[in-house]
Protein backbone atom coordinates (compact mmCIF):
# COMPACT_ATOMS: atom_id res chain seq x y z
CA UNK A 1 0.00 0.00 0.00
CA UNK A 2 1.26 3.49 -0.84
CA UNK A 3 0.11 6.52 1.10
CA UNK A 4 1.08 9.92 -0.28
CA UNK A 5 0.84 13.22 1.56
CA UNK A 6 0.80 16.05 -0.95
CA UNK A 7 1.86 19.49 0.22
CA UNK A 8 4.64 22.02 0.28
CA UNK A 9 6.01 20.95 3.64
CA UNK A 10 3.99 23.38 5.75
CA UNK A 11 3.12 22.62 9.38
CA UNK A 12 -0.27 21.11 8.42
CA UNK A 13 1.37 18.86 5.83
CA UNK A 14 3.98 17.64 8.31
CA UNK A 15 1.28 17.05 10.97
CA UNK A 16 -0.79 15.05 8.47
CA UNK A 17 2.20 12.87 7.57
CA UNK A 18 3.03 12.37 11.26
CA UNK A 19 -0.55 11.39 12.16
CA UNK A 20 -0.82 8.95 9.26
CA UNK A 21 2.52 7.31 10.07
CA UNK A 22 1.59 6.98 13.76
CA UNK A 23 -1.86 5.53 13.00
CA UNK A 24 -0.39 3.03 10.52
CA UNK A 25 2.11 1.97 13.18
CA UNK A 26 -0.67 1.56 15.79
CA UNK A 27 -2.75 -0.53 13.39
CA UNK A 28 0.20 -2.70 12.36
CA UNK A 29 -0.37 -2.00 8.67
CA UNK A 30 2.43 -2.27 6.14
CA UNK A 31 2.42 0.86 4.04
CA UNK A 32 4.87 3.18 2.39
CA UNK A 33 4.29 6.82 3.39
CA UNK A 34 5.67 9.36 0.91
CA UNK A 35 5.58 13.16 1.13
CA UNK A 36 5.19 14.78 -2.30
CA UNK A 37 6.34 18.41 -2.22
CA UNK A 38 6.72 19.15 -5.95
CA UNK A 39 4.06 21.80 -6.62
CA UNK A 40 3.92 20.97 -10.35
CA UNK A 41 3.18 17.31 -9.58
CA UNK A 42 0.56 18.26 -7.00
CA UNK A 43 -1.25 20.57 -9.45
CA UNK A 44 -0.95 17.98 -12.26
CA UNK A 45 -2.88 15.59 -10.00
CA UNK A 46 -5.69 18.11 -9.70
CA UNK A 47 -5.02 19.00 -6.07
CA UNK A 48 -5.75 22.66 -5.39
CA UNK A 49 -5.70 22.69 -1.56
CA UNK A 50 -3.12 21.01 0.64
CA UNK A 51 -2.50 18.94 2.59
CA UNK A 52 -3.98 16.17 0.51
CA UNK A 53 -3.79 12.42 1.10
CA UNK A 54 -3.73 9.86 -1.71
CA UNK A 55 -3.92 6.13 -0.97
CA UNK A 56 -3.04 3.80 -3.83
CA UNK A 57 -3.88 6.52 -6.36
CA UNK A 58 -7.20 7.60 -4.80
CA UNK A 59 -7.54 11.02 -3.13
CA UNK A 60 -9.14 10.51 0.29
CA UNK A 61 -8.59 13.93 1.87
CA UNK A 62 -7.86 17.44 0.68
CA UNK A 63 -7.38 20.76 2.45
CA UNK A 64 -7.38 19.64 6.08
CA UNK A 65 -5.50 17.68 8.71
CA UNK A 66 -7.46 14.44 9.16
CA UNK A 67 -8.39 13.08 12.57
CA UNK A 68 -7.13 9.69 13.74
CA UNK A 69 -10.69 8.34 13.35
CA UNK A 70 -10.75 9.46 9.71
CA UNK A 71 -7.36 7.90 9.05
CA UNK A 72 -8.51 4.63 10.65
CA UNK A 73 -11.60 4.62 8.43
CA UNK A 74 -9.42 4.77 5.31
CA UNK A 75 -7.90 1.47 6.37
CA UNK A 76 -11.22 -0.10 7.38
CA UNK A 77 -10.47 0.03 11.09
Amino acid sequence: MKVEVLGSGCAKCRKTEEMISETIRKLGIEAEVVHVTDISEIVDRGIMVTPAVVIDGKTVSEGRVPSEAQIRSWFGR
